[in-house]
């Protein structure tokens, strides 16, 4: 993680990492708290703006990096992952954030995710989970509630929606956490884990669409709130501790999941890289693997 090292005894703001654009987010949208919490969580790890980079894919969640002050890169639809761990592996230096929606990560750009989780590339994955396709006039998404009524299902939503918390823990993502777009400075706490952990790192973010859904959702969220920092039976450690917060039924558990280390992506190359150097092969030796 690339940091401000001439700035460790100062204090960074905020503002910093804050781009000349203006949002045009609806008034009210989650994505604003998210930008917020995003921006604190750099400036308490110092992050600097020419070595941190965000990628996005499309939608409303991803208009993200035109409102930071870093390197950014507006994707197509569904394909900010393989972009982003495309560009930590090119500059293993660069601190990467993807960033998308429910509707670009889970439906058109889901293929990309469980090999995420199982390469382990040194990258943090934020979804800002609505439960609709706001940019595109309320459609039904991956992540829409059973029985959920949007321009595209009138009569109430008949699919089971997709738990992107209990996606990532069957595939084994070895960082998974949960936030609330209403509650800035716990996510603040939760992006900064998120960012630090060595390996790929899953934030899901709980981010209201007051045009599409409605503000009840905000009260909704906030009434089944569940701390996991507060809790004494969690260990995020104890993948059975995450199984229980993926069955739950009456509260939303916010904070961090699950996060056990691995060997990251990047470690396992310089150890291969390293193996094949010890022995050149020859280009004859090469060309005869594939002679018939």
């Amino acid at each position: 993680m690339s940091t401000v090292s001439d700035m460790a005894d100062q204090q960074v703001k905020p503002d910093v990492y804050k781009s000349s654009l203006k949002p045009v987010w609806c008034p009210g949208c989650g994505d604003y708290g998210v930008l917020n919490a995003l921006c604190q969580a750099f400036a308490r790890l110092k992050l600097k703006v020419e070595d941190t980079m965000i990628v996005s894919g499309i939608g409303c969640s991803s208009r993200l990096p035109g409102y930071l002050h870093s390197y950014g890169f507006n994707a197509v639809h569904g394909r900010a992952l393989p972009i982003a761990i495309g560009a930590k592996l090119a500059n293993h230096k660069l601190n990467v954030i993807a960033a998308g929606g429910d509707g670009d990560g889970f439906s058109i750009g889901i293929g990309h995710f469980p090999h995420a989780c199982r390469r382990n590339v040194d990258i943090t994955y934020i979804v800002m989970d609505n439960q609709v396709y706001g940019l595109t006039k309320g459609q039904l998404s991956p992540t829409s509630p059973d029985q959920a009524i949007t321009s595209t299902s009138k009569y109430g939503s008949i699919e089971t929606p997709i738990d992107p918390i209990r996606l990532a823990l069957g595939c084994e993502a070895p960082f998974i956490a949960r936030g609330f777009a209403g509650d800035i400075k716990h996510l603040v706490e939760v992006l900064v884990r998120a960012i630090k952990h060595r390996g790929f790192s899953f934030v899901q973010i709980l981010s209201p669409c007051v045009t599409y859904v409605g503000k009840q959702q905000f009260i909704e969220i906030k009434q089944r709130l569940h701390y996991l920092d507060q809790d004494p039976e969690h260990d995020c450690r104890d993948i059975a501790s995450a199984v229980k917060v993926i069955n739950e039924q009456d509260v939303i558990s916010v904070g961090i999941i699950r996060c056990h280390e691995r060997p990251h992506y990047q470690k396992k190359l310089a150890k291969l890289n390293k193996a094949a150097s010890r022995k050149k092969a020859k280009l004859e030796d090469l060309l005869d693997t594939f002679r018939p």
